[in-house]
């Protein structure tokens, strides 16, 4: 566990396995947390295929005839599963946060309480780096970058930060960074809004958003009937696509209705409401403690 502590690990089980011969899908496989929990379910008939594009994830592959390792990110979960003959899945996890070992590895540069290299490529052979969102973007397109992805109404205050700095010098490290933005930080506990800035830049150089539509467009046909979808999200921007998806079907949250008034919705809601962590694992593991876990389950549109 010290790579990363699974997060909502029992809750997140129990709503997932629904048949212990089944097949399911790990797509956030990191330290293997929750894929050693689910092999724990399932009897010697299951299945389980993990997906991660860190590199770094590979060291943690568990060596179990059952177990299967893709090292590609989720968006091309179809394409997969379908090749290893596991399509439908009885069930798909996805935890969407960053592991602790990505964090903790300065030289990673998700983390802007260490000095590392801007980098924040969850697969590193992909070209775009933090570095270059940095160094590269235009004023307008950072600021779009923070007010969207951080949430932070003075993301234009904070894009000039950025420009001002770069132009004396290039920015190159996670302290630089926080030195460029210091004028634009509250006073007394910046913490909160380097975070958020940080959270930004990180997905815009995953194209995260991006990538978490393309697969939840995926997870209803990836599906069995009756079988589940479990996600976890940490920040309001992915639990709004996650709610859509498992309210409605689509990304929109609009759900749509036949000729008679049925609504066609291809998810029935295991989870009325967000499943929270509790005290005590916000207490053991502090990273926890913005998650929001949510369940729905694959059904049949009613059609006449």
């Amino acid at each position: 566990m010290s790579y990363h502590n699974p997060v909502l690990l029992q809750e997140s089980i129990d709503l997932l396995i629904t048949n212990p011969s089944g097949t399911y899908v790990d797509l956030t496989f990191g330290g293997g947390g929750h894929s050693r929990a689910i092999l724990d379910r399932l009897s010697a008939d299951g299945r389980l295929i993990a997906f991660d594009q860190d590199a770094d994830s590979a060291a943690n592959r568990i060596e179990d005839p059952r177990f299967c390792f893709v090292p590609s990110n989720f968006k091309n979960m179809t394409r997969f599963l379908q090749y290893h003959k596991a399509y439908p899945a009885d069930g798909i996890l996805a935890d969407l946060g960053i592991s602790s070992h990505q964090i903790d590895t300065a030289e990673r540069g998700f983390s802007y309480r260490q000095d590392g290299q801007l980098d924040m490529r969850m697969n590193r052979q992909q070209e775009l780096s933090a570095k270059e969102v940095i160094n590269d973007y235009d004023e307008a397109q950072l600021s779009k970058i923070f007010y969207t992805y951080g949430e932070l109404p003075n993301g234009r205050q904070i894009a000039k930060c950025i420009t001002n700095s770069r132009e004396d010098k290039e920015i190159a490290t996670t302290f630089e960074l926080v030195e460029a933005l210091q004028p634009c930080l509250p006073k007394g506990k910046p913490s909160k809004v380097l975070s958020k800035i940080f959270q930004a830049l990180r997905i815009e150089v995953n194209k995260e958003m991006e990538v978490l539509e393309s697969m939840l467009t995926q997870t209803a046909d990836a599906l069995s009937e009756g079988g589940r979808l479990v996600i976890i999200a940490y920040h309001s921007l992915e639990d709004r696509m996650v709610k859509n998806i498992m309210r409605a079907g689509n990304l929109d949250g609009e759900v749509e209705k036949d000729f008679f008034g049925n609504p066609q919705t291809l998810f029935k809601l295991v989870t009325r409401k967000a499943v929270v962590p509790s005290d005590d694992e916000i207490l053991t593991n502090p990273r926890a403690r913005s998650a929001k876990l949510r369940a729905a389950e694959k059904i049949t549109p009613i059609k006449r």
